[in-house]
């Protein structure tokens, strides 16, 4: 039986999918060739999806934590506990804590949301992938808005920062490849370790976290040149104040703070003063530093004073928001308003610091919080500290063994829904193409069960009901009936965004950034920037425990002097002021002394997790988490 599906992972791509599932109930996958953007091929983690459902570790039924251990239980008892739990924190309900994220994309996992918004709980704020990139668009743009990705053809060059084109959007990939085959030129800037060498011209390495400084000594040349229009210049806020800081600034200076040699300088200045159109992409990498949004701002600024801002062709990438073109209008619950804030990035450190009320309840869904958050071994100690924890997901992963209850939960494949993108113009509907195991339960369907439970009720939304307000979007013309006769429909927003340069804010003027920080020099015996770069075959810790292995690996360049003193013939330890992790030692041509690379997303209940030896904080703007400010030293285990 054949069935066309989408694909919920967080990734940029949500594939529309092939599903066929043979007579024992396996289910095949491959791209769908009828949809205009996925065009019948699809990467290697949706293509591993049917594992994880048939995975022998997954969770099939309730599991409470008692004295002796892990107890099944069955979903009647569980959320009457649940209820019971809530019910008796109704009147001070800022002592829950929703943690949630994208652990699986759609509209009906928003329900979860609106149930604890209508509780008027604690939430979080900020975000551990992209805040920091987002906002810096919305400060300089006043929204943020991308080309279609399909302009791409249209591109005389393309300006890749930092993003891992295979890695991350394997057809995004395929776009820049046929944009090659035409003609363009496709330079890349990163500290090296990425995957997009084999289709680039030319490769830029550049020290990490710097790319603000490299964009500033490009718009300061371009200024000095007289190479910036001025009619680019009139269509923005206080243009004086942004050139007198630029002009504080050498570009001998700015190339000596990031690294770049003078002839990859050369090189990408003529693409950006001579080359018309040139395409932007923006990694999310460079936004994962302290000053992460200030990177991204420089190199809008670059892409706009280049006159590469409203024309085909041109455009700054960047993540977009996967709900744009949905209205989610009905996820705000009535206690929405004035609800406590913590910090996803600081998350571990915001629980043991909470007061008035302190946390007494946790609902985590769609995160592996325990991992993916810095300072993991301080969340795991907030974690012990609160009363009570539910997570809802299908794995004992890092987040669950915290938990005192886990719900299992249905996956991908399982369960109808609709989706956006957070690259392209079309929603999907996902079909349900597998049937769920008996244990496990949709999050709308569990917290719709919980809300009956409670005095007075919460109410959620029917699924059809949810699907059907989520369409009503200003950017959509369809139905839900439509949509699942269709399988995906393009928004109607402009392919083209700010032409004219018109931006969206009040004054229709773009912002520039008001700062250039500098750079604070690595701190004493800790050489090196950890680079918790993604997987190929992973998204986030969406790794079967089956598949990880100890000690996990780490690369740097060949001769990097930071490995003086160590014995590569035996063991080696990665080590932070947070503690140490043993790691296999690789090596990796091109990358830049001054980092250390390791692929995220594994456990520390398997031997692996880098966040336990990262410091939580906060970017410069957006409340993200600056995971790459993290510097770290290699030595051999002692003994």
């Amino acid at each position: 039986m054949k069935k066309i599906t989408a694909c919920t992972y967080d990734c940029p791509d949500a594939c529309s999918l092939v599903a066929e599932t043979a007579a024992d109930g396996a289910v095949a996958l491959r791209g769908n060739p009828e949809s205009p953007f996925t065009r019948g091929f699809m990467c290697a983690k949706t293509r591993g999806q049917y594992r994880r459902l048939r995975s022998p570790n997954r969770i099939l039924t309730p599991l409470l934590k008692t004295a002796g251990g892990w107890q099944a239980i069955g979903w009647d008892a569980a959320l009457d506990l649940c209820a019971e739990k809530i019910q008796a924190l109704r009147g001070e309900p800022t002592a829950i804590l929703h943690i949630h994220s994208d652990g699986a994309k759609g509209v009906l996992k928003e329900a979860v949301n609106l149930f604890f918004s209508s509780l008027g709980s604690s939430r979080i704020m900020g975000s551990l992938c992209d805040a920091a990139g987002y906002v810096a668009g919305v400060e300089d743009f006043g929204s943020r808005e991308n080309h279609d990705i399909e302009d791409l053809a249209q591109a005389a060059a393309v300006v890749n920062w930092g993003k891992d084109f295979p890695r991350s959007s394997v057809h995004t990939a395929a776009l820049v490849r046929q944009a090659r085959k035409r003609g363009a030129r496709v330079l890349t800037v990163s500290p090296g370790g990425d995957g997009s060498r084999s289709f680039s011209d030319r490769h830029i390495r550049l020290r990490p976290g710097s790319d603000r400084f490299l964009a500033a000594a490009l718009i300061r040349r371009l200024f000095d040149e007289r190479r910036v229009a001025p009619e680019v210049l009139e269509r923005t806020h206080q243009p004086q104040r942004f050139q007198e800081l630029i002009l504080k600034h050498p570009v001998d200076a700015a190339l000596a703070a990031c690294d770049v040699a003078r002839d990859d300088f050369d090189a990408l200045f003529e693409v950006y003063a001579a080359v018309r159109p040139v395409a932007t992409f923006i990694g999310a990498g460079l936004q994962r530093y302290r000053f992460g949004g200030e990177n991204v701002r420089f190199i809008n600024a670059l892409a706009l004073l280049s006159g590469n801002v409203g024309v085909a062709g041109g455009g700054a990438y960047f993540h977009l928001h996967s709900f744009r073109n949905l209205d989610l209008g009905w996820v705000r619950g009535p206690g929405h308003k004035g609800r406590r804030g913590l910090h996803i990035a600081t998350i571990g450190k915001d629980i043991l610091a909470a007061q008035h009320p302190p946390v007494r309840l946790i609902w985590v869904n769609g995160i592996n919080v325990v991992n993916q958050a810095p300072n993991a071994l301080e969340t795991a100690r907030a974690f012990e500290q609160v009363e009570f924890k539910v997570v809802v997901d299908a794995f004992m992963n890092d987040t669950a063994l915290r938990a005192d209850l886990v719900l299992p939960c249905t996956l991908m494949l399982e369960q109808e829904d609709v989706i956006g993108s957070f690259l392209h113009e079309y929603v999907q509907v996902v079909s349900a193409v597998s049937p769920a195991p008996e244990g496990a339960r949709s999050d709308l369907w569990i917290v719709s069960e919980l809300g009956r439970r409670l005095d007075p009720p919460i109410v959620v939304p029917e699924a059809e009901s949810c699907l059907r307000a989520a369409l009503r979007s200003a950017h959509l013309d369809t139905t839900l009936e439509e949509l699942r006769q269709r399988r995906f429909v393009r928004s109607k927003r402009p392919r083209i965004p700010y032409e004219g340069l018109v931006f969206h804010h009040a004054d229709g003027r773009y912002r520039f950034p008001a700062d250039l920080h500098a750079e604070p020099p690595p701190p004493e015996g800790y050489p090196l920037r950890l680079l918790t770069l993604i997987r190929r075959s992973a998204i986030h810790s969406q790794i079967l425990p089956e598949d990880q292995a100890a000690p996990p690996a780490v690369w740097i360049c060949p001769g990097n002097p930071a490995l003086n003193g160590v014995d590569i013939s035996r063991p080696v330890s990665l080590v932070s002021p947070l503690g140490r992790l043993p790691v296999t030692l690789a090596f990796e041509p091109g990358l830049h002394p001054a980092a250390v690379l390791y692929r995220r997303g594994d456990w520390m209940s398997q031997g692996g997790g880098a966040n336990q030896l990262i410091a939580s904080g906060l970017t410069d703007i957006g409340g993200g988490a600056p995971f790459y400010e993290q510097y770290v030293r290699l030595e051999n285990e002692s003994g």
